[in-house]
């Protein structure tokens, strides 16, 4: 099996102290994660990372700037204690169609909705996502998202450190597997205590997140 997912569009790497987690990352690897940018009404802010092709890595956590919202923030970053590797994101050619299909095949990724952020020069960048596993929202199979017309942020020259690998534990591998491939991607899934890792390759070696 290929340790890279199809389809993978992006990690998500949720902390509860946003500043110390871009410290660590910067100090780990000698490579600077960019300001990606504000999820205005959401309480959180982004910092970006390449991982090569059309991937890449999101560190998010709160915005002491912003109020606090309204509702919980985005991937559980009100609930982390360390900074986690809780998701990621596949990107299929049409996100409708790809709904469509994962459910005729028994599995329910979520309803689609609009989502948005400002970036740091403040151009608005929308997209559409969905919800999630949220049946048994364990983070190991990935939501679904389109970036339209958007510019991906992939493509606004990011610092980059290449994927090298990625991969699972789940106390049932075989039931995260059977999700996986109603979406048509995959991933290595072992045995264990819920938990995703991935592995960069960066001027100071291989670096590994969990």
């Amino acid at each position: 099996m290929n340790t890279i997912p199809a389809r993978l569009d992006h990690l998500v790497l949720a902390t509860p102290d946003l500043a110390a987690t871009v410290a660590d990352f910067t100090r780990r690897t000698g490579v600077a994660p960019a300001p990606g940018g504000v999820h205005i009404g959401r309480g959180t802010r982004n910092f970006l990372v390449s991982l090569g092709g059309t991937a890449y890595l999101e560190i998010i956590g709160p915005d002491p700037e912003q109020p606090e919202p309204v509702g919980p923030r985005p991937f559980d970053v009100d609930a982390v204690s360390r900074a986690r590797t809780v998701t990621w994101a596949i990107s299929p050619p049409d996100l409708d169609a790809a709904v469509t299909t994962a459910r005729s095949r028994g599995y329910d990724p979520g309803d689609i909705h609009p989502m948005s952020r400002r970036t740091p020069d403040g151009t608005l960048l929308a997209w559409r996502l969905t919800d999630g596993d949220t049946q048994h929202p364990s983070g190991l199979v990935p939501f679904l998202i389109d970036w339209g017309t958007a510019r991906h942020p992939s493509a606004s020259g990011l610092p980059s450190t290449p994927l090298l690998a990625v991969s699972a534990r789940a106390p049932d591998p075989d039931e995260i597997r059977r999700r996986l491939a109603t979406l048509d991607t995959e991933l290595p899934v072992t045995e264990g205590p819920v938990g995703l890792t991935f592995t960069v390759d960066t001027p100071r070696g291989p670096v590994t997140f969990d």
